[in-house]
């Protein structure tokens, strides 16, 4: 059996990783944790939330496959989403106009997007 024991980074494809830092770090206070030289004229760029847990891996696209603006599966967990829904809207940030659930069988979220239109959710953790 594999020896698997935690998420440790989810890759998102963006097309300027300056840019992609800048709004993670900014709108969403993550933490740059690596940019460092990869292979030939590449960067390896990582930034993680504020409370840690699994790293975002800011990296060019891959083929045709794994372009920039995207749904890109990735939840993450805020105490306060409704905050964040306005905090992030008044950022000039693109959120979706309405949160959902916070009736006891869904979380309460939102879905946004990031500089690249990735499309990312926040929800109650």
């Amino acid at each position: 059996m594999a020896k698997v024991t935690t998420v440790g980074r989810v890759l998102v494809p963006v097309g300027d990783q300056d840019a992609a830092i800048s709004f993670y770090t900014g709108k969403l206070g993550f933490t740059l944790t690596a940019d460092a030289a990869f292979g030939e004229n590449s960067r390896w760029v990582e930034v993680t939330p504020p409370g840690g847990g699994a790293a975002l891996a800011l990296v060019p696209p891959q083929g045709e496959q794994y372009r920039p603006g995207r749904m890109t599966g990735i939840s993450l967990g805020s105490t306060d989403p409704r905050a964040d829904h306005a905090e992030l809207a008044s950022a000039g940030v693109d959120v979706d106009a309405d949160l959902w659930g916070g009736d006891g069988t869904v979380p309460l979220g939102f879905f946004f997007r990031d500089q690249d239109t990735n499309q990312l959710m926040i929800v109650q953790a």
